[in-house]
């Protein structure tokens, strides 16, 4: 396996800074952010380390050059937004983008996009279905003339009593999954799964890998800390009761799901993702955690 990070952590460093951090700090990859320019309406949102809107072969050819100046390569291209928000004209607005996020993937030879399913929140599963196989099928076809995977990472998006009761993503357990992959019949559309959504949902992560070993496409290691105390005032349908921590700092069991991914055989990217706010005062602050997380997941993950 070969760990890295998300980039979304660094907004103020331009792409080459980020790729010359990691090389410095022994991180052999790296997600790379590709929003469109233009402000973020979440934290995390908006990062723009690499902008696709115009991108041509020319600009494959200096990112593939900066890869290799700094020996770090690129994970997998990463836009999180919602491509089944309930307003048409910001569904296609968001599709247009991961089209042209998976294209300049292509062109740099990258074989992982990295994004969510997307939902309208205030829909059912079933009532969103026939928007998601209408707004999916074009996309995951796109993905197989490109030839690239797809990772749908498995984050719910409920932050605020604005998004109960569904969340913005419908891909969050293994019933979803299995009716996506098997409604999208495509080996083209896989997980990018991140045991921090497992824990708090109590979905045993160790069991998720094992079954879905054959459609993890990257990994995301970020840990989540339950407050109990919270959890018994305001119930599991509450908020606030849970807390993104880096990785060891929360209550994921590292030992067991490393366990179960090296079961699966794979051995691709695990990119720390960082959203833990003691660590977000400054610059290094954020290096920091970085560092902290390497530390702690050199026992899982050997260079």
């Amino acid at each position: 396996m070969e760990l890295g990070f998300v980039s979304a952590i660094f907004p103020d460093l331009s792409l080459e800074e980020v790729l010359q951090f990691a090389a410095e700090e022994g991180f052999l990859c790296v997600e790379v952010m590709c929003w469109p320019p233009g402000k973020a309406d979440r934290r995390y949102a908006g990062v723009t380390h690499l902008d696709v809107t115009a991108f041509t072969d020319r600009d494959a050819e200096s990112i593939r050059q900066l890869m290799d100046a700094h020996g770090v390569f690129i994970s997998g291209l990463g836009y999180y937004p919602n491509p089944l928000h309930p307003d048409p004209e910001h569904r296609r607005m968001v599709v247009g983008h991961l089209l042209k996020v998976i294209d300049a993937a292509k062109k740099i030879g990258i074989p992982v996009v990295n994004t969510f399913i997307g939902r309208d929140h205030t829909k059912s599963v079933d009532e969103n279905w026939p928007v998601l196989l209408e707004t999916w099928k074009p996309i995951v076809e796109a993905a197989e003339k490109a030839d690239i995977h797809i990772g749908i990472e498995n984050c719910p998006m409920i932050f605020s009593n604005d998004e109960w009761p569904g969340g913005k993503n419908i891909a969050t357990s293994p019933a979803i999954w299995r009716r996506l992959f098997a409604d999208l019949n495509s080996s083209r559309i896989g997980l990018n799964i991140d045991p921090s959504h497992l824990v708090w949902q109590h979905i045993d992560a160790a069991r998720c890998l094992r079954e879905f070993g054959s459609r993890i496409v990257h990994v995301h290691a970020k840990d989540t800390r339950i407050d109990h105390d919270k959890l018994y005032e305001v119930g599991i349908m509450g908020l606030g009761w849970r807390t993104p921590k880096l990785p060891g700092l929360g209550d994921v069991d590292w030992t067991h799901f490393f366990s179960a991914l090296t079961d699966t055989g794979y051995d691709g990217p695990v990119c720390i993702e960082v959203e833990d706010r003691a660590y977000e005062k400054s610059l290094e602050d954020r290096k920091r955690s970085l560092r902290q997380s390497r530390n702690f997941l050199n026992q899982f993950v050997s260079f």
